[in-house]
């Protein structure tokens, strides 16, 4: 186990369990807790790290914390849990995305136990989780951020420190606006060339070759067409994502179209049942358009 920095993780989800998984890969993982345990006890036979029944007994083991859960709600309450657990100078790495208000409201009530705070949000999908590639957007002080590169460094491939606490989940909202742009103009224009009875695998090719190419028409683009949405980002969370966007929009004054749209196409995804698919399934409505 490497001494300088042993790191606990709490929220083994289809995010956690693999970046669970590249923090022991660096011999970094020294404990694990998931409100259903099976998860932890699982990653324990696998890992050799210990299965925390409680996020108590996981402050016993750590120096530094990653979190990766659901909701804002779901953070505090962590935070909280670990303000009376953790020791002074022990850093918490919050790896969920929530609002930047709750980052900062995180950050302040680990202080008063003199205990770090980092918001660091990711993108990547679950490909990037898995292969510990995934894009960082750090908000915090330059020492946190520097005494956890090592864990960082682990999780991901391209690690940025963008200002104060707040400021990696406010990066991550610019972040969750583009890929609802990307999701909502690459389904369209697949769903109107399949309209126009064109080769869409040929299509995928020339277009992703030219100024329109992106991650998502090339790595998508394939699956949707044979009528599969592989996982990698799900429309319920990219949904909740949206709306946190929303209510900081909303701090400005400001409605977001694109944002406003898009959540309107997930609400119909969801009510018909594809909440867990991936966010590509948004070519199921725009093929609908067509009377596909």
């Amino acid at each position: 186990m490497n001494s300088a920095l042993r790191t606990g993780f709490i929220g083994l989800g289809a995010m956690g369990y693999p970046m669970a998984l590249n923090l022991h890969r660096v011999k970094l993982l020294s404990a694990a807790y998931n409100r259903t345990h099976a998860k932890a006890a699982a990653l324990a036979k696998e890992t050799g790290c210990s299965a925390a029944t409680s996020i108590a007994e996981l402050a016993k083991h750590c120096d530094a914390v990653v979190i990766c859960v659901t909701a804002d709600q779901d953070v505090l309450e962590v935070v909280d849990a670990l303000a009376a657990t953790l020791k002074p100078q022990n850093l918490v790495i919050d790896c969920s995305t929530v609002s930047a208000a709750t980052a900062r409201a995180a950050a302040a009530r680990l202080a008063k136990r003199k205990i770090g705070f980092l918001d660091c949000p990711v993108s990547g999908g679950t490909e990037g989780a898995k292969h510990g590639t995934l894009a960082i957007m750090c908000g915090g002080d330059e020492q946190a951020f520097r005494r956890a590169q090592p864990a960082l460094s682990a999780l991901g491939k391209r690690i940025v420190l963008m200002g104060p606490v707040g400021a990696g989940q406010a990066t991550k909202a610019v972040n969750q606006i583009a890929v609802a742009g990307v999701a909502q103009a690459v389904t369209e224009a697949l769903a109107f060339a399949e309209a126009e009875d064109l080769p869409l695998a040929k299509v995928i090719e020339v277009v992703g070759s030219g100024a329109a190419g992106s991650w998502f028409l090339s790595h998508r683009g394939p699956s949707m067409v044979e009528g599969r949405y592989p996982l990698g980002f799900k429309v319920g969370l990219h949904d909740k994502d949206l709306g946190i966007v929303q209510q900081m929009a909303a701090a400005h004054g400001v409605q977001l179209p694109l944002v406003e749209m898009t959540r309107v196409h997930y609400r119909r995804l969801m009510d018909s049942g594809h909440g867990d698919d991936d966010i590509s399934a948004l070519f199921r409505l725009k093929r609908q358009l067509f009377g596909r």
